[in-house]
């Protein structure tokens, strides 16, 4: 399994990315993207500082390792030109910080994070019918969260992703070791969240299908 959305210390994480990608590795974790928080005062350095990283990781390793960012409270009309600029520079995993109800968030940032060029939009709170659909024209995934306080919602996001017909992920958004859960908590969290087993294995193989078009499958 994988987990596409990783804090380091390079924005509000614990660890180096190093150190995460060792854990995940031990942990029988096939794919992981460092994507840590970027706005306009830290996107260079953010992605200068993971893509040396992902560069230098080996090829062979069992562990993949992609290079990701993710556009955290931005104004927004912020969204698409950031999201452009990170595609330019190599970034492959693009996370928009959705309308969580754990934190103030500016209303209409999942609408402007999924008309942006993203691959995720984390953790989308009570998300609309609406944007749904568009989740689902554009083939980003809307995640599903071991966060506290963010998964709150992922009951709702999970019952209206699978009626609406949008693609789910499910991510730990991690910052600390104690964040880097096994395997088989990964897949509660998903069982928590109201979905299947088998919907659960679903959802695997159509990440492992992004994984492929990014080269880490």
């Amino acid at each position: 399994m994988y987990n596409l959305h990783c804090h380091s210390l390079l924005s509000d994480g614990a660890l180096l990315p190093s150190e995460i990608a060792v854990r995940f590795a031990a942990l029988g974790y096939k794919a992981i993207a460092i994507t840590d928080h970027v706005d306009y005062s830290n996107i260079k350095s953010i992605i200068s500082g993971i893509l040396e990283f992902t560069r230098h990781w080996p090829k062979d390793a069992v562990l993949k390792v992609l290079p990701g960012i993710e556009l955290t409270h931005l104004p927004l009309e912020q969204f698409k030109p950031l999201a452009k600029y990170a595609r330019r520079q190599g970034i492959q995993i693009i996370i928009g910080h959705g309308e969580t109800p754990a934190e103030p968030i500016v209303k209409g940032t999942n609408r402007a994070a999924l008309e942006a060029d993203i691959d995720i939009l984390a953790h989308p709170g009570l998300i609309t019918d609406e944007d749904l659909r568009l989740a689902k024209e554009k083939n980003i995934f809307l995640e599903i969260t071991a966060r506290a306080g963010h998964r709150e919602t992922n009951s709702h996001v999970a019952r209206q992703a699978i009626k609406m017909g949008s693609d789910l992920i499910i991510n730990l958004d991690s910052h600390t070791p104690e964040d880097i859960i096994n395997l088989d908590a990964l897949r509660g969290v998903g069982l928590n969240a109201g979905l299947s087993a088998n919907e659960i294995i679903e959802i695997d193989k159509t990440v492992g299908a992004l994984l492929k078009r990014k080269g880490a499958g």
